[in-house]
């Protein structure tokens, strides 16, 4: 018993020492904190996606209160009108607003339209399946459909569609912070400007093949046959390493590449339904 009562006021009293130990340290080494990154941090998401180019929320609200200027300092996933607040606390100017952006799939390769050979069945990462060369098509530009870009969205705002196999994009939920971006090692996710009331259009493939060989991986492939390039009245489109892209500044969204395009491997989001032009006799 006595013993036990010894164990204890021995621990207790090394709990005490230990105690005032840290409380010195924490005094020796206390540094006041700027308070104007507290109230940044406020205005901030929370999320830590990552999209400003920092670690987190706190860091990028450490980064502006010690800024002399608010020029490269953006947080994508804020709501609309968080820098100018963040200026009015540093008392800096905040930088004029960049157009709303994004998330788009360059890739079109459905499970209808992709050659399938073989069935990958190890680790659910596209990370993994890329570095083992891993896929169940032949493309090896395509979306490996394991949805690392999924787990790497906080927003909520990608799924896989399980009739394609592709990632969709809820617009209304992406904040374009870029994280799925970065976790696609096939790069077949880019952000996009949203373009007026949402309406854009993209080039829906990532595949630099020559065109006879992309063509036979996949239906919906660009053969860089370069003819919405050459009816772009505006210069929007360029062919490069076997595959067109749209300069979404430059286009003036009226979609002539995708009504010309063979293959159907432009895409465009949120235009009007054609109307269909009835005659009568």
């Amino acid at each position: 018993m006595h013993i036990i009562l010894i164990s204890i006021i021995a621990l207790g009293a090394l709990g005490i020492i230990g105690s005032i130990m840290l409380w010195g340290v924490s005094r020796r080494f206390h540094v006041d904190e700027d308070p104007k990154i507290g109230l940044i941090e406020q205005l901030l998401p929370g999320a830590n996606c990552g999209g400003c180019g920092r670690s987190g929320c706190h860091d990028f609200a450490r980064a502006c209160a010690g800024a002399s200027s608010l020029d490269n300092l953006i947080c994508p996933a804020s709501e609309p009108g968080t820098m100018q607040k963040i200026a009015a606390i540093t008392g800096l100017e905040a930088k004029k607003s960049d157009e709303p952006k994004v998330a788009v799939i360059r890739c079109g390769g459905s499970c209808d339209k992709r050659t399938r050979f073989s069935a990958y069945d190890g680790p659910a990462s596209c990370a993994v399946a890329n570095s083992l060369g891993a896929a169940d098509g032949n493309c090896p530009f395509g979306c490996l459909g394991c949805g690392d870009c999924v787990s790497a969205c906080k927003w909520h705002a990608i799924s896989i569609d399980p009739s394609s196999g592709l990632p969709v994009v809820d617009e209304d939920a992406c904040t374009a912070c870029g994280a799925c971006v970065k976790a696609c090692p096939r790069s077949i996710i880019e952000l996009r400007r949203k373009g007026p009331r949402g309406m854009r259009i993209w080039v829906a493939c990532s595949n630099r093949e020559k065109g006879a060989a992309a063509i036979k991986e996949c239906k919906a492939a660009c053969i860089a046959c370069g003819k919405c390039a050459r009816t772009c009245s505006h210069d929007a489109i360029t062919v490069s390493g076997n595959l067109a892209y749209i300069d979404p500044q430059k286009c003036r969204l009226c979609k002539k590449c995708i009504d010309i395009c063979p293959t159907g491997a432009i895409l465009s989001a949120n235009f009007p339904p054609k109307k269909n032009i009835s005659t009568t006799e």
